[in-house]
């Protein structure tokens, strides 16, 4: 069940503060038994770094917004010139919040769970008059993509790889499927922040939480990082690819400052007008169940158009060495 070792399996130097060391080396990245772009199960090698020991919290990012002044995509209106089509009365601020439907309800898309609702931002997660009031301690949502390179860079940090987060949230555990072993609750303990009930419209809260939890509520794994799985979805620097590259040199190494090419794959298909990138998501939600979205595991995968903020998507950074 350990990590492969290899030459490149070297640990980087003592981490700061709020910060976990990552050993480099060789692992096996994705999955040939869940979704089709998890696949294929492939190789890969990675240099040691440094990753948050939790996702970014509401008390840290509001230390950025004080210190930098930055406005979220959540809080500007979007301009009608990027968005062809777009009904007038949309082009407001504001973000999408998980609203489950009535119970009952014949479930058919997603868009019967998802409202965008003007206003809604980091600091008012639920919509106006809502706050993070309490919620220090949980990870920020509500925030895109160049949210959170911002805030990497005012850290002093970078967004990881796929690869990079991958590896960090196995834990040091070879094909296996979640990030704490082989059973999503074993002993009947739950291990993170995932959905209990018939998703969208019965959550039966068995783990206590309705949304996010605190950060670092559920055990660390086997590197000591918290919340790698559930909780909030984390993005990643990588661009959307609709598969993994098979391994045909038997491995892929990931630079010391990655560039990664955008594709046609990393658009949205379901809207060709708006050529918005997608980059990857890592680790589940408290919305993922076993009825719907059983993307609670480290190779799980999910693409996001980077202008989009949400209820159930935040971050974390790395350093490199």
């Amino acid at each position: 069940m350990n990590q492969e070792s290899g030459a490149r399996a070297a640990m980087p130097g003592p981490a700061p503060a709020g910060m976990i060391a990552i050993p480099g080396g060789t692992f096996r990245m994705g999955s040939d038994e869940h979704y089709p772009e998890e696949a294929p199960a492939h190789r890969v090698s990675v240099d040691g770094f440094m990753i948050d020991a939790h996702p970014v919290t509401n008390a840290r990012f509001a230390e950025f917004v004080r210190a930098t002044g930055h406005v979220t995509t959540a809080e500007i209106a979007p301009r009608a010139e990027d968005y062809p089509g777009a009904l007038p009365e949309m082009l407001r601020a504001g973000s999408l919040v998980f609203t489950p439907p009535p119970p009952g309800t014949v479930v058919k898309f997603w868009g019967q769970w998802w409202s965008y609702v003007f206003g809604a931002c980091w600091h008012r997660p639920l919509g106006p008059g809502s706050s993070i009031d309490g919620l220090d301690d949980h990870p920020v949502v509500h925030v895109s993509h160049s949210d959170a390179q911002a805030y990497a860079e005012w850290a002093g940090k970078a967004l990881p790889t796929e690869a990079e987060w991958e590896l960090a949230a196995r834990g040091g555990l070879a094909d296996a499927e979640y990030a704490w072993g082989s059973e999503l609750t074993p002993g009947g303990m739950h291990m993170a922040n995932v959905w209990q009930g018939e998703f969208p419209v019965q959550n039966t809260r068995e783990d206590g939480w309705l949304r996010t939890s605190p950060a670092g509520h559920y055990p660390p794994n086997g590197y000591g990082v918290f919340d790698m799985i559930g909780n909030v979805w984390e993005w990643t620097s990588d661009f959307w690819t609709e598969q993994h590259r098979a391994d045909a040199a038997k491995a892929c190494c990931i630079p010391q400052n990655p560039r990664v090419t955008q594709t046609a794959g990393s658009f949205d298909p379901c809207q060709p007008e708006i050529p918005i990138p997608r980059a990857v998501l890592k680790g589940g939600s408290h919305l993922c169940a076993p009825n719907y979205c059983r993307r609670y595991r480290p190779a799980a995968r999910h693409p996001e158009p980077v202008d989009t903020s949400t209820s159930h998507v935040g971050f974390r950074c790395v350093i490199r060495t």
